[in-house]
Protein backbone atom coordinates (compact mmCIF):
# COMPACT_ATOMS: atom_id res chain seq x y z
CA UNK A 1 0.00 0.00 0.00
CA UNK A 2 1.23 3.78 -0.58
CA UNK A 3 -0.08 6.74 0.03
CA UNK A 4 -1.38 9.52 -2.63
CA UNK A 5 0.22 12.38 -3.37
CA UNK A 6 -2.40 14.27 -3.07
CA UNK A 7 -2.52 13.06 0.89
CA UNK A 8 0.92 14.45 1.77
CA UNK A 9 0.17 18.11 2.75
CA UNK A 10 -2.88 16.55 4.54
CA UNK A 11 -1.38 14.14 6.46
CA UNK A 12 1.60 16.25 7.40
CA UNK A 13 -1.11 18.75 8.87
CA UNK A 14 -2.48 16.04 10.78
CA UNK A 15 0.96 14.93 12.01
CA UNK A 16 1.40 18.10 13.24
CA UNK A 17 -1.71 18.75 15.53
CA UNK A 18 -1.61 14.77 16.54
CA UNK A 19 2.16 15.58 17.88
CA UNK A 20 1.17 19.31 19.11
CA UNK A 21 -1.66 17.97 21.26
CA UNK A 22 -0.29 14.98 22.96
CA UNK A 23 3.26 16.87 23.86
CA UNK A 24 1.74 19.93 25.26
CA UNK A 25 0.03 17.21 27.42
CA UNK A 26 3.22 15.56 28.20
CA UNK A 27 5.14 18.72 28.83
CA UNK A 28 2.63 21.28 30.14
CA UNK A 29 0.43 18.76 32.12
CA UNK A 30 2.24 16.18 33.70
CA UNK A 31 0.45 15.44 36.93
CA UNK A 32 -2.52 14.53 34.43
CA UNK A 33 -4.22 11.05 35.59
CA UNK A 34 -3.19 8.88 32.91
CA UNK A 35 -6.44 7.11 31.91
CA UNK A 36 -6.94 11.02 30.90
CA UNK A 37 -3.51 11.24 28.87
CA UNK A 38 -4.56 7.89 27.38
CA UNK A 39 -7.89 8.57 26.18
CA UNK A 40 -6.46 12.11 24.71
CA UNK A 41 -3.97 9.91 22.82
CA UNK A 42 -6.50 7.81 21.73
CA UNK A 43 -8.75 10.37 20.55
CA UNK A 44 -6.52 12.03 18.71
CA UNK A 45 -4.83 9.11 16.89
CA UNK A 46 -8.10 7.57 15.47
CA UNK A 47 -8.52 11.00 13.18
CA UNK A 48 -5.15 10.84 12.14
CA UNK A 49 -5.32 8.01 11.30
CA UNK A 50 -8.75 7.63 9.00
CA UNK A 51 -6.48 10.74 7.36
CA UNK A 52 -4.12 8.23 6.97
CA UNK A 53 -6.45 5.79 5.94
CA UNK A 54 -8.31 8.19 3.17
CA UNK A 55 -5.32 8.39 1.11
CA UNK A 56 -3.96 5.46 0.75
CA UNK A 57 -3.63 3.44 -2.43
CA UNK A 58 -3.42 -0.13 -2.08
CA UNK A 59 -1.76 -2.81 -4.49
CA UNK A 60 -4.55 -4.99 -6.52
CA UNK A 61 -4.47 -6.40 -9.84
CA UNK A 62 -6.37 -4.30 -12.19
CA UNK A 63 -8.74 -5.35 -15.37
CA UNK A 64 -7.84 -4.77 -18.35
CA UNK A 65 -10.41 -5.25 -21.00
CA UNK A 66 -10.86 -3.85 -24.55
CA UNK A 67 -14.65 -3.77 -24.57
CA UNK A 68 -15.85 -3.72 -21.03
CA UNK A 69 -16.18 -0.54 -18.43
CA UNK A 70 -14.27 -1.09 -15.55
CA UNK A 71 -15.12 1.15 -12.17
CA UNK A 72 -13.66 4.19 -11.98
CA UNK A 73 -13.76 4.55 -7.69
CA UNK A 74 -14.14 2.40 -5.28
CA UNK A 75 -17.68 2.04 -3.16
CA UNK A 76 -21.44 1.05 -3.74
CA UNK A 77 -23.15 1.25 -6.97
CA UNK A 78 -26.18 3.47 -5.93
CA UNK A 79 -27.85 4.57 -9.51
CA UNK A 80 -28.55 2.08 -12.64
CA UNK A 81 -30.88 4.22 -15.26
CA UNK A 82 -31.29 5.53 -18.40
CA UNK A 83 -31.44 9.28 -18.12
CA UNK A 84 -31.27 12.88 -20.92
CA UNK A 85 -27.59 14.15 -20.74
CA UNK A 86 -27.86 17.89 -21.24
CA UNK A 87 -24.18 18.49 -21.10
CA UNK A 88 -22.56 16.63 -23.59
CA UNK A 89 -24.29 13.76 -25.40
CA UNK A 90 -27.65 15.64 -26.22
CA UNK A 91 -29.25 11.97 -26.14
CA UNK A 92 -30.32 9.35 -23.69
CA UNK A 93 -27.79 7.43 -21.89
CA UNK A 94 -27.07 5.27 -19.54
CA UNK A 95 -25.85 5.86 -16.41
CA UNK A 96 -24.01 4.15 -13.54
CA UNK A 97 -23.35 6.30 -10.08
CA UNK A 98 -20.75 4.86 -7.69
CA UNK A 99 -20.90 6.52 -4.37
CA UNK A 100 -17.75 6.94 -1.84
CA UNK A 101 -17.57 7.56 1.66
CA UNK A 102 -14.83 8.78 3.30
CA UNK A 103 -13.92 5.30 4.35
CA UNK A 104 -13.61 4.21 0.66
CA UNK A 105 -10.71 4.47 -1.59
CA UNK A 106 -10.56 8.11 -3.43
CA UNK A 107 -8.15 7.23 -6.15
CA UNK A 108 -10.70 8.02 -9.77
CA UNK A 109 -9.23 5.96 -12.63
CA UNK A 110 -10.32 5.86 -16.14
CA UNK A 111 -12.62 3.35 -16.90
CA UNK A 112 -11.75 2.87 -20.77
CA UNK A 113 -8.32 3.44 -22.90
CA UNK A 114 -8.87 6.01 -25.49
CA UNK A 115 -8.59 10.12 -26.29
CA UNK A 116 -9.84 12.69 -23.98
CA UNK A 117 -12.03 14.88 -26.07
CA UNK A 118 -13.85 17.25 -23.30
CA UNK A 119 -13.18 18.13 -19.99
CA UNK A 120 -15.11 20.76 -18.47
CA UNK A 121 -14.77 21.76 -14.23
CA UNK A 122 -18.54 23.39 -12.86
CA UNK A 123 -19.19 25.28 -9.99
CA UNK A 124 -21.84 24.13 -7.76
CA UNK A 125 -23.55 22.67 -4.77
CA UNK A 126 -22.62 20.14 -1.98
CA UNK A 127 -25.59 18.19 -1.58
CA UNK A 128 -25.31 14.79 -0.26
CA UNK A 129 -23.36 12.76 -2.89
CA UNK A 130 -26.55 10.25 -3.38
CA UNK A 131 -29.20 12.83 -3.88
CA UNK A 132 -30.51 12.35 -7.45
CA UNK A 133 -30.01 16.08 -8.53
CA UNK A 134 -26.32 15.99 -7.21
CA UNK A 135 -25.40 14.77 -10.54
CA UNK A 136 -26.27 17.94 -12.23
CA UNK A 137 -26.74 20.69 -9.29
CA UNK A 138 -23.20 19.87 -7.17
CA UNK A 139 -19.95 20.87 -7.63
CA UNK A 140 -18.39 18.62 -10.46
CA UNK A 141 -15.59 17.52 -13.11
CA UNK A 142 -16.41 16.29 -16.16
CA UNK A 143 -14.58 14.54 -18.84
CA UNK A 144 -15.35 12.68 -22.23
CA UNK A 145 -13.27 9.82 -23.38
CA UNK A 146 -13.58 8.17 -26.97
CA UNK A 147 -12.68 4.43 -27.39
CA UNK A 148 -13.19 3.25 -30.90
CA UNK A 149 -16.47 4.67 -32.24
CA UNK A 150 -17.59 5.42 -28.68
CA UNK A 151 -17.43 8.02 -26.09
CA UNK A 152 -18.41 7.56 -22.32
CA UNK A 153 -18.59 10.68 -20.07
CA UNK A 154 -17.13 10.25 -16.43
CA UNK A 155 -18.14 12.73 -13.95
CA UNK A 156 -16.53 13.40 -10.23
CA UNK A 157 -18.91 14.94 -8.17
CA UNK A 158 -18.46 16.82 -5.27
CA UNK A 159 -20.44 15.79 -1.91
CA UNK A 160 -21.08 17.43 1.11
CA UNK A 161 -17.88 16.43 2.70
CA UNK A 162 -15.99 16.99 -0.80
CA UNK A 163 -14.76 20.14 -1.30
CA UNK A 164 -12.13 19.43 -3.97
CA UNK A 165 -12.23 18.01 -7.07
CA UNK A 166 -8.45 16.98 -8.86
CA UNK A 167 -8.52 15.94 -12.34
CA UNK A 168 -5.50 15.09 -14.33
CA UNK A 169 -7.00 14.88 -17.53
CA UNK A 170 -6.48 17.19 -20.82
CA UNK A 171 -8.48 17.28 -24.07
CA UNK A 172 -6.65 15.16 -26.63
CA UNK A 173 -4.33 12.95 -24.12
CA UNK A 174 -4.73 9.89 -24.97
CA UNK A 175 -5.07 7.52 -21.63
CA UNK A 176 -4.81 4.01 -20.63
CA UNK A 177 -7.23 1.82 -18.91
CA UNK A 178 -7.07 1.58 -15.24
CA UNK A 179 -4.31 4.89 -14.96
CA UNK A 180 -5.34 7.45 -12.84
CA UNK A 181 -8.22 10.05 -13.70
CA UNK A 182 -8.01 12.26 -10.54
CA UNK A 183 -8.45 12.17 -6.47
CA UNK A 184 -11.83 13.52 -4.66
CA UNK A 185 -11.29 14.65 -1.27
CA UNK A 186 -13.65 13.42 2.02
CA UNK A 187 -16.54 11.66 0.46
CA UNK A 188 -18.20 11.82 -3.26
CA UNK A 189 -19.42 10.02 -6.17
CA UNK A 190 -18.36 9.53 -9.54
CA UNK A 191 -21.15 8.93 -12.80
CA UNK A 192 -20.43 7.01 -16.01
CA UNK A 193 -22.54 8.01 -18.64
CA UNK A 194 -22.64 5.12 -21.38
CA UNK A 195 -24.28 4.20 -24.58
CA UNK A 196 -27.56 2.80 -24.03
CA UNK A 197 -26.53 -0.37 -25.42
CA UNK A 198 -24.57 -1.42 -23.27
CA UNK A 199 -24.91 -4.23 -20.92
CA UNK A 200 -24.71 -3.97 -17.33
CA UNK A 201 -22.80 -6.53 -15.20
CA UNK A 202 -23.65 -5.00 -11.55
CA UNK A 203 -26.98 -4.69 -9.25
CA UNK A 204 -27.50 -1.47 -7.26
CA UNK A 205 -26.14 -1.85 -4.00
CA UNK A 206 -23.06 -3.86 -5.05
CA UNK A 207 -19.86 -3.00 -3.99
CA UNK A 208 -17.32 -2.61 -6.52
CA UNK A 209 -13.65 -2.01 -6.34
CA UNK A 210 -12.07 0.92 -8.89
CA UNK A 211 -9.76 -0.57 -11.69
CA UNK A 212 -11.32 -4.22 -10.98
CA UNK A 213 -15.02 -4.42 -11.18
CA UNK A 214 -16.30 -4.55 -14.73
CA UNK A 215 -19.17 -2.29 -14.92
CA UNK A 216 -20.48 -2.67 -18.14
CA UNK A 217 -19.52 -4.35 -21.01
CA UNK A 218 -19.60 -2.13 -24.51
CA UNK A 219 -22.58 -2.89 -27.75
Amino acid sequence: MTIHREGYKSIAIATLIFGAINLAIFWFLPDLPLWISVTIFILTLVPFLLVVSFFRIPSRKLTLSDNQVIAPADGKVVTIEEVFDEEYFQAKCLQISVFMSPLNVHVNRNPVSGEVLYSQYHKGKYLVAWHPKSSTENERHSVVIRKDNVEILVKQIAGMLAKRIVNYLEVGQKVSQGQELGFIKFGSRVDLLLPPGAKVNVKLNETVQGGVTVLATLP
